[in-house]
């Protein structure tokens, strides 16, 4: 069944769309923390970011059949779930992010706020993070320094200007370095004013965690500072929260919340729907009125009524269920133990980081943050698969192994997860791998 899977895909179905592992899954089942394989394993899901409430969620599956049940339309009529639900999400944006643009995806959503914000500023002009990823549309790829400068891509247009990704274990500037923070920003800034001299930015789009960069935790002021001189020179900032929102870093409900800003633009997606195609594009009334420039935005799909019933859910059951609070407290624990394994692994892992349940274990030759290792990243990923955990790997090397769990993972799922990464670390050592 597997194999005549494997080609249909090959016959049938694009190319580059990857498959996970070097021996794929076929799934046919999941639930809570839990993907099950045809042959009944089951597999912890570790990187379940889209599925943030966990796999088929009772209540939002209840949700989306109880309105798909009564009515599915469009935007252009009118109907009480689009009220509800724009009323309880916006009670988690600052008030000055009050207007709500609903799509299908994180791409989309991005790729309009790209939009709203030429059609704001008249700019033409980019900054971006590097190592950044904001989708995959041809907008978008020429955004995301990920896509355009690996395999495949085409490089940066001459419009978009790259800030160096301030990573403090491989980054120009490290650490250990006296006021390695302040060079990344002042560089930034000095980037900016270069631009906006005589020229006109348009925006300034960032993630607020660099998810592809490496699971990468911007510093402290950061932000502040970049968005300030962005704003200085009439420029819009964009917040990408597409990967970060909705609690999961646990402390706040959006990663921009860590940095102590407010976006002129914020766009959500992935978990939103917990797997429904729902995303979103929020920002000012100003920007908002400048965008109602006589031309009618129209999307077929999104702000649909069964997709606005799934989002509501999420809502309800991260409130209900205190997700955020859960997310702060089992990531700090797989924090402590992340760094407890980097202790017996020195030579293996050089770095630990992220904020709640947003993690990264950086893996590298020797001790060595210059030798990122993505041969032990790979094994370990496939590994754990084995022994019955779901892993991925990111960042411009492939070293990083990224967990991005359910939010509702508890602390003896937790202890599997930690249970595996040793075991796998353990066998590559022992057999020399």
């Amino acid at each position: 069944m597997k194999n005549k899977i494997i080609n249909n895909r090959l016959n049938h179905i694009g190319p580059n769309f990857s498959l996970h592992y070097n021996e794929p899954i076929h799934l046919v089942k999941s639930k809570g923390m839990y993907l099950y394989d045809i042959n009944g394993k089951k597999y912890l899901d570790a990187i379940g970011n889209i599925n943030i409430v966990g796999h088929c969620n009772d209540h939002v599956v209840e949700s989306i059949y109880k309105q798909a049940s009564i009515l599915n339309t469009n935007t252009r009529y009118l109907y009480n779930i689009m009220e509800e639900y724009s009323e309880k999400l916006l009670k988690y944006f600052p008030k000055k992010l009050s207007v709500i643009y609903f799509v299908c995806s994180g791409s989309e959503a991005n790729d309009l706020a790209l939009r709203m914000a030429n059609n704001f500023t008249n700019g033409s002009e980019y900054i971006v993070i590097d190592n950044a990823y904001h989708g995959h549309t041809d907008s978008l790829i020429n955004l995301s320094p990920y896509k355009f400068k690996s395999k495949g891509g085409q490089g940066r247009n001459s419009n978009v200007h790259i800030l160096d990704m301030p990573d403090a274990v491989r980054g120009k500037y490290r650490f250990n370095e006296n006021q390695w923070i302040n060079k990344y920003i002042n560089e930034g800034k000095e980037l900016i004013d270069n631009v906006a001299f005589n020229k006109k930015i348009s925006a300034f789009f960032s993630e607020s965690i660099l998810g592809c960069g490496g699971q990468i935790i911007l510093p402290p002021n950061y932000l502040k500072q970049i968005f300030n001189k962005i704003k200085s020179n009439n420029g819009v900032c964009v917040s990408d929260e597409v990967q970060t929102g909705f609690g999961r870093i646990g402390k706040n409900f959006w990663a921009f919340e860590e940095q102590k800003v407010i976006p002129d633009i914020c766009t959500v997606g992935k978990p939103m729907g917990n797997g429904h195609p729902i995303a979103a594009v929020i920002t000012t009334r100003e920007i908002a009125d400048s965008f109602n420039n006589g031309m009618e935005y129209f999307n077929s799909f999104g702000g649909n009524p069964v997709s606005l019933a799934a989002g509501k859910a999420v809502l309800e059951v991260i409130e209900n269920n205190k997700l955020q609070e859960n997310a702060q407290k089992i990531g700090n624990y797989l924090k402590i133990k992340f760094n407890d394994l980097k202790n017996k692994f020195p030579d293996k892992i050089c770095d630990v980081r992220g904020e709640g349940l947003f993690i990264g274990v950086d893996l590298v030759e020797k001790g060595n943050p210059d030798l990122p290792d993505s041969k032990i990243a790979n094994f370990i990923i496939n590994h754990s698969k084995k022994l019955g955990l779901l892993l991925s790997t990111d960042g411009p090397y492939d070293n990083v192994v990224k967990i991005k769990p359910p939010l509702i993972i508890n602390i003896d799922e937790a202890n599997y997860l930690i249970e595996c990464l040793d075991k796998s670390i353990n066998y590559y050592i022992n057999n020399n791998i």
